[in-house]
């Protein structure tokens, strides 16, 4: 079937809306129902308990979050999105998620972590060790070698995982995959990726401190990161995405989701080097905005010198010749654009491929893929014992995040390059880099 671009279009925007829960397979989970604790219960964390509830091979049984306010399903930053509390008759409530692990023992099947990035890693490390499957947000971890060995422990361990980028599931993105592995724009010469969000702080660090709420216990939310004051509005809830210690800036919220696409599409590992230019580092938040180049080894679906430029906040969206749009047509505020010998794909987030030039649109043909599938439900199916593959294990999403991570720390080094060795797990050129490869964990 060859598609018009007006009935691409169409057929697009139709695939991208379907969403619905697989169901119907018996569980082989020791327990009669796949029984699940959460580790982060509002904001992306109440999305995620409600997701995998809906399920009905399921039973939530713990819920845990260092807020008690959002353990009762309130979030304050979003009161009129989610104001009803949550009901699972069955789930107890914990601030430690090391207590719930301990309390529920061999009660629990499988794990949610939807807190801030620094929190990933020991919770999800804690979970596993357990034996038990394991959701986790994106970035994954905010470093290299946690990311690295939260794929080693699964491998291991036989662990079904997934990182949750919800996107990868969507018809659409999938369907972009299909067109740029069956070479409709040529091999791939460059990827362009940006996100105009501004998650960084380029002032002084925070003065002061405020006392901390009876709700929240302040040390659990620090956990493994290093101790600093409390203060209102700062931090918790929802800024934490700007400092070094607990987020990883735009790169690691939105270049997540984007890089994503074209990451898989293009079969690549991760990079080889990297180079970023943004302000001089302040050792306390990441910038508001940044420009990482990066260098991959050569795949079957690129050239031989691919480039690819992650932008972001006020350098968003990217301009000049591979980025400009015929007519009065201008580019997405989050995308990738992939400039291919033969034609360039445009990729907006949350949105459907757009080819030009626009006789591309009469030699595709509409790819074989099923317009259904859930991203919690792939999780949990192969929990179940199909033959599912999670599409974002962490097989394939640490190398992703090992790329991300890597422009995060040549933010460290504005203007020179990182070299990257990822058999070895370490930066050759700059050793000092390889401080930021890892990070210690405070004892709390």
């Amino acid at each position: 079937m060859n598609l018009s671009r007006r009935n691409f279009i169409k057929a697009n925007s139709a695939l991208a809306g379907f969403y619905i829960l697989p169901s119907g397979l018996l569980s082989n989970s020791p327990n009669s129902r796949l029984c699940t604790a959460h580790i982060g219960t509002a904001g992306k964390g109440r999305t995620d308990v409600t997701q995998i509830a809906e399920d009905p091979r399921t039973e939530v049984i713990g819920l845990c979050d260092v807020d008690l306010l959002h353990l009762d399903g309130i979030n304050p930053l979003r009161k009129n999105q989610n104001p009803e509390p949550f009901n699972f008759p069955s789930a107890k409530k914990f601030q430690d998620y090391r207590e719930m692990l301990s309390e529920l023992g061999d009660k629990i099947d499988a794990v949610s972590i939807s807190t801030p990035d620094h929190t990933h890693y020991p919770a999800t490390l804690a979970a596993m060790q357990l034996g038990k499957h394991v959701y986790t947000q994106k970035p994954l971890t905010n470093n290299i070698s946690e990311a690295r060995h939260l794929m080693e422990v699964a491998r291991t361990n036989k662990l079904v995982t997934q990182m949750g980028i919800q996107n990868k599931a969507k018809a659409a993105y999938r369907m972009a995959i299909r067109f740029i592995r069956e070479g409709v724009i040529g091999k791939v010469a460059k990827v362009y990726a940006w996100s105009h969000k501004d998650w960084g702080h380029d002032g002084d660090p925070y003065p002061g401190e405020d006392v901390v709420p009876d709700n929240l216990d302040w040390n659990l939310w620090l956990g493994t990161a290093p101790v600093r004051a409390f203060l209102e509005g700062k931090y918790h809830p929802g800024q934490w995405r700007r400092n070094i210690d607990y987020g990883c800036g735009t790169l690691g919220d939105m270049g997540v989701h984007i890089f994503d696409t074209p990451f898989d599409s293009l079969d690549l590992e991760p990079p080889i080097w990297a180079e970023a230019s943004c302000r001089e580092p302040n050792n306390f938040s990441l910038p508001t905005q940044s420009s990482v180049r990066y260098g991959f080894k050569e795949k079957p679906y690129t050239t031989k010198h691919f480039e690819w430029t992650w932008i972001d906040g006020a350098m968003s969206p990217p301009d000049g010749p591979d980025l400009a749009l015929p007519g009065e047509q201008e580019l997405p505020q989050q995308g990738a654009m992939f400039i291919g010998e033969e034609g360039r794909m445009l990729l907006g987030h949350v949105a459907g491929p757009r080819f030009f030039p626009e006789s591309i649109y009469d030699k595709l043909v509409k790819p074989d893929i099923a317009p259904v599938v859930n991203h919690y439900g792939q999780w949990i199916d192969a929990i179940f014992g199909n033959d599912t593959v999670p599409a974002a294990n962490f097989d394939y999403s640490g190398k992703m995040v090992e790329g991300v991570l890597l422009g995060v720390i040549a933010g460290r080094y504005p203007g020179r390059t990182i070299e990257w060795d990822t058999a070895k797990g370490e930066v050759t050129n700059l050793p000092e880099a390889n401080a930021f490869v890892n990070r210690v964990h405070r004892k709390f």
